[in-house]
């Protein structure tokens, strides 16, 4: 009873939030603006809310969902209530690649090349850090970490360098540095329904492993002993993470803390199984960046804060409170 009544209010919060999402900009719109947009109005008032910010409202929803789901599997496979998503090198992946779309003139629409880049960025540095920790035979958790560790200090190297080497009077550094930064790109309709079936699908991949992340959380020989072949199943949970990442840095940039704090939300909702705790996170994530996307736009007009300022702010204290937690336990 208690986690139905969680649910049905955190449904509940979400809807507000999309609604003040919808509303929220350099212009307020009131909620019967929001409606009127819905139903198709075609003052200009309206179509501007139906295709600039709703789709945008939206899309940081996905992204928060998405984000959620991939710090409740990093935090499942590493058993760390610290981890968070943009381990293993798949932030600093996908920063290169964005940087190499605004830097580098490649023919192509800008809003094709950044998104793909950045996805193909991610999972390239994951695939690599997997890569690296098999020839070195350490595919455990502690070695994919310093993998990862070690191959996000090159990737910032080499995108600095980029950034040095390629910007002119023509390229502004503001631009790259804005999506390092983090900031959702607005999709037309088509491109939501794409982000939207991309999260079902990293929801579905999740949930699959779900089983194997409850045997992880027993421990290594445990969860041998319960069939649970952990050093198979480790990089094929890490890999299914970093995709669930990279979905989320190709339309939303780096946004920090988001994947920290969301599985902490989720477990005192529905407790630690991750059959309904990745849902529950999916939910918690949405919901904050929704929130963090409608205060970024709102809170210096007609500027936008960067995405990823908003949710650094307001995670780095969480941060700190669950290491200190942390380490009073210890």
């Amino acid at each position: 009873m208690k986690a139905t009544r969680a649910w049905g209010a955190a449904w509940a919060l979400l809807a507000g939030c999309l609604l003040l999402g919808a509303c929220a900009g350099h212009q307020w719109a009131s909620p019967a603006d929001v409606w009127r947009a819905v139903l198709g109005d075609e003052a200009l008032r309206s179509r501007l809310l139906f295709e600039w910010r709703l789709p945008r409202v939206l899309a940081s929803a996905l992204v928060g969902a998405l984000l959620g789901l991939s710090g409740t599997v990093f935090q499942g496979v590493f058993r760390n209530p610290l981890a968070e998503p943009y381990l293993l090198g798949a932030s600093g992946g996908a920063a290169l690649g964005a940087t190499i779309a605004l830097l580098v003139p490649l023919g192509l629409p800008q809003a094709l090349t950044l998104s793909s880049l950045a996805f193909v960025g991610a999972w390239g540095a994951t695939l690599l850090v997997l890569g690296v920790a098999r020839v070195a035979g350490a595919l455990d958790s502690a070695g994919l970490l310093l993998a990862g560790v070690a191959l996000a200090a090159v990737l910032g190297a080499v995108r600095s360098f980029l950034m040095l080497a390629l910007s002119d009077e023509t390229v502004s550094l503001q631009v790259v540095m804005s999506w390092v930064l983090g900031g959702i790109q607005t999709p037309s309709w088509a491109g939501l329904g794409l982000l939207a079936l991309i999260t079902v699908a990293c929801l579905a991949a999740t949930r699959a492993i779900a089983p194997g992340l409850d045997l992880l959380g027993l421990g290594h020989q445990a969860a041998q002993g319960f069939g649970l072949h952990v050093a198979r199943f480790v990089p094929r949970a890490v890999l299914v993470g970093s995709l669930v990442v990279a979905a989320a840095v190709a339309y939303g940039g780096l946004v920090a803390f988001v994947g920290l704090a969301a599985p902490h939300i989720a477990r005192w909702m529905v407790g630690p199984l991750h059959r309904r705790l990745l849902p529950a996170s999916a939910l918690v994530g949405a919901i904050v960046v929704t929130v963090a996307d409608a205060i970024a736009r709102a809170a210096l007009p007609p500027a936008e804060v960067p995405l990823g300022l908003i949710t650094a702010v307001a995670g780095g204290p969480f941060f700190i409170v669950l290491l200190a937690r942390r380490l009073r336990t210890a």
